[in-house]
């Protein structure tokens, strides 16, 4: 498989965020489509924490069968402060953003004081939307860069599974992007899609072109946490998700087809020798 159809294929793997983005015009999303999405979703990340850690974690194992204790420390290392930031990362994103609403919040009370009256007029949805998007994007930064680097690595099995993967995963965050437009009953423009897709989904593009010129271990084991790391911390923000929607039943089920299918996409991908 050649350089620029491993681009093209996480050039797919990131714009199937755009999948998720037009349900923001509708009203009123089906809850049970939502949860079902959701659930699939943590089913098939649940596999690719499992399975990208596996491959982060080989080349330390085989140091640690030979001794070469420092392989081993830098592998280790490197594998920890990957998914240090890729989580923790994330984590702290995530109570900015927090701060940010209620920031917001405080500032757009009826009781408060303000001589900003321009200001006034802008959507505070919109820009919490920008912000989603733009914290989307810089994990999905990282999920390009485990693709391109697995490629050049050789691991074209592994590449081809995170595609896929990232790719439905990606088909579900279009909707978490354009959540706080649904919730105030804001039917954002095909033109404002456009954009908070690029801004999300485009940073896959662009890390699966540079983690293919980079190509070492350190930086393999680097990447990889990265991505776990932040495969992780949405997989901790969907099962939130999914405790809230009260689809209990339909949440089990749906899991286990995102494990099964995750698996079941790891077979056929290898048997076919990719």
């Amino acid at each position: 498989m050649s350089s620029a159809h491993i681009a093209l294929l996480g050039a797919i793997a990131g714009f199937t965020i755009y999948l998720g983005l037009p349900l923001g015009r509708l009203r009123t999303p089906t809850p049970r489509l939502k949860a079902g999405l959701n659930a699939v979703a943590i089913g098939i990340l649940t596999f690719l924490v499992w399975d990208v850690l596996t491959h982060a974690w080989d080349p330390i194992d085989t140091a640690l069968g030979k001794h070469d204790w420092e392989t081993v420390a830098t592998g280790g290392g490197t594998l920890a402060v990957g998914l240090t930031i890729g989580l923790a990362g994330l984590v702290h994103y995530d109570s900015w953003l927090a701060r940010r609403r209620a920031a917001t919040a405080q500032s757009t009370d009826p009781g408060a004081v303000t001589t900003e009256l321009p200001r006034k007029n802008r959507s505070q949805a919109g820009s919490l939307a920008l912000m989603i998007a733009t914290g989307i994007g810089l994990h999905n930064f990282a999920e390009g860069l485990a693709i391109g680097n697995s490629a050049a690595q050789g691991e074209l099995s592994l590449a081809v599974l995170l595609i896929i993967g990232f790719g439905l995963h990606n088909a579900t965050e279009g909707f978490g992007i354009v959540a706080p437009l649904a919730a105030e009953g804001e039917r954002p423009s095909w033109l404002t899609l456009l954009g908070l897709g690029l801004i999300g989904g485009g940073p896959t593009f662009l890390g699966t072109i540079v983690g293919q010129h980079l190509v070492n271990d350190t930086l393999s084991i680097a990447f990889l946490g990265l991505a776990a790391g932040s495969i992780l911390y949405v997989v901790i923000e969907l099962l939130a998700v999914a405790r809230r929607s009260g689809q209990k039943t339909l949440t089990t089920w749906c899991i286990l087809v995102g494990l099964l299918l995750g698996f079941a996409t790891d077979a056929v991908v290898t048997a076919a020798g990719a």
